[in-house]
């Protein structure tokens, strides 16, 4: 294949920095199996499914493998943060065959919220590696009107 040298060249998608990344992550992930990808993380980092529901906002990560004694969820200046750590071991004994095999890691993945929530009401529950955190919105407050004076200069 004819790689293009210059940007103008009929292969704009190669020079895509996106593109470029995730053919890297690809290459090595089929050269070393998943390991020595340049996303740090990727398989620990938790998928978010983010809704609204009756007013409130719901936020599902799915943790699987994971206790909620392994998970932290704070709220700081309306920035919900799902902080955790896995520890994984599996030990296999056999006829003249031993293995043991543990991995770690740890999390953290943050989401903006939006103003004109409820923080003395979030709630958060784990059930099935599922955490669910549920942010209740307020009413947004109505300003008033005003009259506002014009001086004359």
């Amino acid at each position: 294949m004819n790689w293009p040298t210059r940007r103008n060249d009929s292969y704009p998608a190669l020079w895509n920095a996106g593109v470029l990344h995730r053919s890297i992550d690809d290459l090595l992930e089929d050269f070393f199996g998943g390991v020595g990808t340049l996303t740090p993380n990727a398989g620990l980092a938790p998928r978010f499914e983010v809704s609204e529901v009756d007013g409130a906002i719901v936020v599902d990560a799915e943790l699987p493998g994971m206790d909620e004694k392994d998970v932290q969820v704070t709220l700081q200046d309306n920035i919900l943060t799902i902080k955790g750590e896995k520890k994984q071991e599996q030990e296999t004994k056999k006829k003249n065959c031993y293995i043991a095999e543990r991995s770690y890691g740890s999390f953290q993945r943050s989401l903006q919220l939006g103003s004109g929530i409820d923080e003395s009401k979030i709630s958060a529950a784990f059930k099935k590696g599922v955490l669910t955190v549920t942010i209740p919105k307020t009413e947004p407050e109505k300003s008033k009107e005003r009259t506002i004076d014009i001086k004359p200069e």
